[in-house]
């Protein structure tokens, strides 16, 4: 009984973009996390400042994938570029608002840095398809 309403759940555009995107993220947030971790642990850098340098790494391989695998997007890279930076410098913001607060109060870095992932994942998937790839 529930396979037939999944079945036809995964049929629509929206969820298979959002499949992708996810995908598409995950391989950034690995990307992410590396930095993040030799910035900190190698670096000796303090936990904010690697994250937001972490999360613009994080940011140009987002949007390498998400231009044509996610989106399919055909536009120009001078028309979409600047707007995904926009996006994602509300976001980035957001993510280091989320990892200080969370680090402040005691959190591990890491651990806020996945909350931080989670809370803003809808945001830019939401702003990826309909104000950047549209």
């Amino acid at each position: 009984m529930i396979a037939e309403p999944l079945r036809r759940l995964s049929q629509r555009a929206i969820v298979r973009q959002g499949l992708r995107f996810a995908m598409a993220g995950g391989i950034a947030t690995i990307v992410h996390f590396a930095v993040l971790i030799a910035a900190v642990e190698l670096g000796h850098t303090g936990p904010v400042l690697a994250s937001t340098i972490a999360y613009c790494v994080g940011i140009s391989v987002s949007y390498t994938l998400n231009r044509r695998f996610t989106f399919g997007a055909d536009k120009p890279v001078r028309e979409t570029f600047g707007k995904y930076v926009a996006l994602y410098l509300v976001a980035i913001a957001l993510n280091a608002g989320i990892v200080w607060v969370l680090v402040h109060f005691g959190v591990w870095y890491l651990l806020a840095q996945a909350i931080a992932i989670g809370l803003i994942l809808f945001w830019n998937f939401l702003g990826a398809r309909y104000l950047v790839f549209r």
